[in-house]
């Protein structure tokens, strides 16, 4: 018998709204103890599933608030056991006075991610499912929200399940051939054995490929606005993030320390960090913003490098680009709306992806956004098509692509087919581990940390 749990699923906000999530084998009987109906009666242990019942919550001090009965019978509910949400007003008291009273009447207060690990526990999802839970919650776009359904609705398992099964084939073959030596069973042709560990192998390096921009979906980007005093650094950043972030004046060195600010730029997060204007300074204090500009040049994911349009190129400016090479990076042509005496081409052969736009006007940053979907992987990404999005993904992945090529060296030496057997089971069992059909507690435990108490 499964431990009732109970917990807030709603944020810990007020709100028109709060949601108390119950689920276990007493989680009527439990919900029953602080739930009245208010029909003459009705009980809630009666209740079918998918079924609602208005009535009130209350605890030994009396009634509560009035609320909602959603009752969910096993194995047809989120998490496979009996589950009840009792839906009442959103304050804090109300929600956090009610959760006390579910734990007095038999349940015990849920962990993090505890509910979708009984889902997972209980077959309801795989572990690329689970993990999807937790993006579809921190979703800040539309191609984000998309990836992590596709995840929750088993694609991204699907996809590597065909692959594995091609594999299982090709080991069910092997061990035939081991274990019937009698029985003359023909050893697997080369030519056949290359062609299905080379179409495994092309299906897993191409869901590796999505890695990059999957994070850049999850996570956002660490992003450095960079360049000279006066070139429109912070304008940029006030445009961006849509009030006035930053201080801008005409005055040089205006900016002396990080201002950071995150925002949206088409279906990528930016982080960004406003920097001092790159200059010699006897200034000790501007000096100190400086020093930490050009840290924050040399940490960041992503540089957005501005550039006064309104003059030509300075040599601190060649400086700065050349110090970009080995750096993802945008040469931003600031101040279009003035006469232009910089080229393009000019700052194009210097950093490939170079955009001109008025930040003070707000032209051009279409054009900005596409650069950035194009530099961070994310332009290349098909959204009906599964993406890696955590590192315990990747990893496994990796550990599936490594043994393939292992047993792609066999074939192509002329090795027994025992060589090649042991790589194509570890492959296998890397696929297994990805969905979590053969996963330790402790990567459970792992996945299911970073969940909210909840869900």
């Amino acid at each position: 018998m499964s431990r009732t749990i109970a917990a807030i699923s709603t944020p810990a906000a007020p709100a028109g709204l709060g949601v108390l999530r119950v689920s276990g084998d007493d989680a009527v009987a439990v919900a029953a103890r602080v739930f009245r109906p208010a029909r003459a009666g009705k009980r809630l242990e009666d209740a079918a599933g998918y079924t609602a019942q208005y009535g009130y919550v209350f605890d030994a001090d009396g009634d509560i608030d009035d609320a909602v009965a959603l009752v969910f019978r096993a194995p047809h509910s989120y998490t496979g056991e009996d589950v009840v949400e009792l839906s009442c007003h959103g304050g804090l008291y109300l929600l956090q006075r009610t959760l006390r009273a579910l734990l007095a009447a038999g349940a015990v207060a849920a962990g993090p991610g505890e509910f979708t690990r009984r889902a997972f526990l209980s077959g309801k999802m795989d572990l690329t499912a689970a993990e999807s839970v937790m993006d579809s919650i921190a979703a800040s776009g539309r191609l984000a929200a998309r990836a992590a359904l596709s995840a929750r609705e088993g694609h991204l398992a699907a996809r590597m399940d065909s692959v594995r099964q091609q594999l299982a084939g090709m080991a069910a073959q092997f061990a035939a051939f081991v274990d019937y030596p009698d029985d003359d069973i023909p050893d697997l042709e080369p030519s056949a054995m290359r062609a299905v560990l080379c179409q495994a192998r092309q299906e897993v390096e191409a869901l590796l490929s999505t890695f990059d921009a999957g994070r850049v979906l999850r996570e956002g980007v660490d992003t450095a606005i960079v360049g000279r005093p006066n070139v429109g650094k912070s304008t940029l950043m006030n445009q961006l993030a849509g009030w006035e972030r930053s201080i801008v004046t005409a005055i040089p060195g205006t900016t002396r320390d990080v201002v950071e600010e995150t925002v949206r730029l088409g279906d990528v997060t930016l982080r960004l960090s406003d920097t001092a204007g790159l200059r010699q300074s006897d200034d000790t204090v501007e000096t100190i913003g400086v020093e930490r500009a050009r840290s924050r040049l040399q940490t960041a994911a992503l540089v957005l490098a501005v550039l006064d349009g309104s003059s030509p190129l300075s040599a601190e400016d060649r400086a700065l680009l050349e110090t970009l090479h080995d750096t993802p990076a945008i040469a931003i042509i600031n101040k279009a709306d003035l006469t232009l005496a910089l080229s393009p081409d000019e700052v194009r052969a210097l950093c490939p992806y170079t955009v001109v736009l008025s930040a003070r006007e707000g032209r051009g940053l279409d054009e900005l956004t596409a650069a950035v979907r194009e530099l961070t992987g994310v332009a290349g990404l098909d959204e009906a098509q599964p993406i890696l999005t955590t590192e315990r993904q990747r990893d496994s992945l990796r550990r599936c692509r490594d043994c393939l090529d292992e047993a792609l060296a066999a074939v192509d030496s002329g090795l027994a087919q025992d060589a090649a057997a042991v790589s194509v089971d570890g492959a296998i069992e890397a696929l297994l581990e990805l969905t979590g059909e053969r996963v330790t507690e402790t990567v459970v435990d792992e996945v299911f940390a970073r969940f909210c108490v909840g869900k």
